[in-house]
């Protein structure tokens, strides 16, 4: 099984301290105890691995913007402005850092 197969196994997580100062994850399914006792360093560890596999979920899941189109069929294009060198900005700096779009 990988991580994107889904699946109808159901099972209950319990996260907490031990009075021997181990942070425990401990997972119940049909037929099946399973505790994992992590140091305090291990377990933050862990901890900020969730957090970034949150953040990239969050970001996959989000609406993409819609691409702009202009109706003839050429989609979005740069408009660029008339007398300015190379069609930037002007005030804008040499070698494309320049103003906002």
């Amino acid at each position: 099984m990988s991580i994107n197969s889904e699946s109808d196994k159901a099972a209950s997580l319990v996260i907490g301290p031990t009075s021997l100062g181990m942070v425990r994850i401990y997972v119940e399914a049909e037929g099946i105890e399973l505790p994992m006792d992590f140091e305090p360093d291990e377990a933050l560890e862990i901890a900020d691995e969730l957090r970034a596999a949150a953040e990239q979920a969050m970001t996959a899941a989000a609406p993409k913007p819609p691409k702009r189109d202009h109706g003839d069929g050429r989609g979005a294009k740069r408009a660029t402005r008339h007398g300015s060198k190379h069609g930037s900005k002007p005030g804008a700096r040499p070698g494309g850092g320049g103003g906002q779009d």
